[in-house]
This record gives structure tokens, C-alpha cells and sequence, in this order.
């Protein structure tokens, strides 16, 4: 037999066992590092939680995961890098409120908040804070109402953007319960904190770790969690829902997002892992101790949740007039 033949044959021969190997060589994921991409500056509330669980992950799945800040546009830049990214599980979205409100903010975004996005997981839920200043004649919701009617919208509110949390926050307490002020919109956090304090700003909703310090050392007044749990802070504090705003309920919550066309089998490997890592008493109490609680939901779950999400703040904003591009 030629040589050439022989070596067809053996080739052939090998084929059944070499070709499954093969296969699950291609098929094994993550074999490389995870980008992760968060669509806000370093140091913000998503990029923290985001740091929580990457390490984890990593440990998990055997590979790291890399957050790269891509921050701008109130989430789209880095939201549009994800949504035109190769389907491969390779890179990924985390996201908070944002997300749910691009499609009233940004015609033009590029993108579609939902059709272009898989959910993966929920991870992390962050109660806010409604504090006046001092100087405010408030001391609980009532009275907060009260005030707020009396002054005919001429009330401040400070937000860092147009659809950031904070400010849909703001706009559902208008909403139910009937109320006006105006919105004054900062750069970022500390801009905004620094006139809070100097009594320039009137009232602030944002994150407890943020606001409970000043809370503490009497430079704010808090009158109600948004949440429908109360705050394990601040546990005295009232929900705006037990102190009348029926049905009131926001936070900055965040949610793990695939490109549309990614593997189910990916996706659900990301999501079994996501749910492990939330279940990790070391990794909750890292999130307890910077003001978060986990919020463990797979792939449908996450799904449901977003699309309430949307179906609620999409509305509010609607009714504003309110737009960012």
C-alpha cells in the first residue's frame, strides 16, 4: 500500500476520537479573559459592584474578567460598544437604571436598549436616600409634601443627569403623589453634594452610603428610603410607600447584559456562575458593607424585571418632555 494511502487511512481512522476532543476544545467558555464593560467612571456605584463580583467570577469560571470604564452619554457609549460587539460571551454590559430609559432619552442612540441585549443576571439593588437640607421646615413625608405644594415647583432638586437614577427617583415621587420641583442637573456626584450642603440645593435622592454620613453629622434631614424595604442604615427611616406615596418604589439597581445572538449555552454558563457568586455569604457581606443588597435573578428573571422597569419609568419620562440627545 503507498505510503500516501496508509496515511489517509490512519488519518481517517483517528477522526472519531480526534474530532469530539476538538470539539469540546471549541466549545469550552471562557477560555480567555472577560471584558466587562461599565458605562460610568471608575468609582461610581455600578464600576464598585461590578469590582465586587469580577473576581469571583473569575475564580468561578477560570478566566478573568476585565471591567473597562466607558463612560459617557449617559451609559450609551459604552451600552452601543456592547451591543456591536461579536456575540461570543467575550464582552459584556453591566448596567443600571440607565439601560431601561435609553429608548426616551436618546432617539439616536445607535442601538436598541432591548432587541440588542441579552439579560444575564441581576446582580446588586442600592437604596437611595431622600434628605432635604436643614434648613428645609420638613421633617417627615407629610410635611415634605406639604412644603413641596406650597413653593408651586420653585423647590430644587438636585440630579447628576437627565435619567440617572436620582432623577427618575425624583420624577415618580412627582408622579404619585402629585407634586412639582425643579430639577437642577450637575457633571457629577460631588458637585451636586457640595450645593446640597451649602443649602443652594434644597433636596437631594441618592444613595444612602452617599447621604447618610451628612445625615449623621446633622448637614442633611432624612425623611424616607425609596425603596420597599427600609434601609439597614438608616432602619428608622420610613419607606415612602409606608408614609403614604403608594406604590412608590426606586433604586439604582444594576443587571449583567450579553450582545443579542450570544449562545444560549454561554449565557446560561454566565448565569449559573452569576447566582453562585451571589450566593457567597463573603461576597454579600461586601456588598452589605458599601449600602447594597444582592439581588440574585437569572436570565428570565432579569428579563421580567427590565421590561417592568421600562414599562414604568418609560411613561414618567414621557410625560416630562424630558431628553438627553
Amino acid at each position: 500500500m503507498p505510503t500516501s494511502r496508509r496515511s489517509l487511512l490512519a488519518a481517517a481512522a483517528a477522526l472519531p476520537l480526534a474530532a469530539p476532543a476538538a470539539l469540546r476544545a471549541q466549545g469550552r467558555y471562557p477560555d480567555r479573559p472577560v471584558r466587562v464593560v461599565v458605562p460610568f467612571a471608575a468609582g461610581g456605584i455600578i464600576d464598585v459592584v461590578g469590582r465586587l463580583v469580577n473576581e469571583p467570577l473569575a475564580r468561578e469560571l477560570g478566566q478573568p474578567f476585565v471591567i473597562e470604564n466607558q463612560p459617557g452619554a449617559g451609559s450609551t457609549i459604552g451600552a452601543r460598544t456592547v451591543a456591536r460587539a461579536r456575540p461570543d460571551g467575550y464582552t459584556l454590559l453591566l448596567n443600571g437604571a440607565a439601560q431601561s430609559v435609553i429608548p426616551a432619552l436618546y432617539k439616536e442612540a445607535g442601538f436598541d436598549s432591548v432587541a440588542d441585549f441579552i439579560p444575564v443576571g441581576l446582580v446588586g439593588d442600592q437604596t437611595f436616600l431622600a434628605c432635604v437640607h436643614p434648613s428645609v421646615p420638613v421633617r417627615d413625608v407629610p410635611t415634605l409634601l406639604s412644603w413641596l405644594r406650597e413653593k408651586r415647583g420653585q423647590a430644587t432638586f438636585a440630579t447628576t443627569g437627565i435619567g440617572a437614577a436620582s432623577h427618575l427617583a425624583g420624577e415618580l415621587l412627582k408622579s404619585l403623589a402629585g407634586v412639582d420641583f425643579t430639577v437642577v442637573t450637575y457633571r457629577g456626584t460631588p458637585a451636586a453634594v457640595t450645593d446640597f450642603i451649602a443649602g443652594r440645593i434644597d433636596m437631594m435622592i441618592d444613595s444612602q452610603t452617599l447621604l447618610a454620613p451628612f445625615v449623621a453629622d446633622g448637614k442633611a434631614r432624612a425623611v424616607a428610603v425609596t425603596t420597599t424595604r427600609r434601609s439597614k442604615i438608616l432602619p428608622e427611616l420610613p419607606t415612602f410607600d409606608e408614609a403614604g406615596v403608594t406604590g412608590y418604589r426606586a433604586s439604582s439597581f444594576q443587571a449583567l447584559y450579553a450582545p443579542t445572538g450570544t449562545p444560549a449555552p454561554i449565557v446560561q454558563t454566565l448565569s449559573a456562575a452569576l447566582l453562585k457568586v451571589l450566593a457567597d455569604p463573603a461576597v454579600q457581606a461586601s456588598f452589605t458593607a458599601r449600602g447594597v443588597d444582592p439581588m440574585p435573578g437569572d436570565s428570565a428573571a432579569a428579563r421580567s424585571f427590565l421590561a417592568a422597569e421600562s414599562a414604568k419609568w418609560l411613561p414618567i419620562l414621557e410625560r416630562t418632555g424630558a431628553t438627553a440627545g
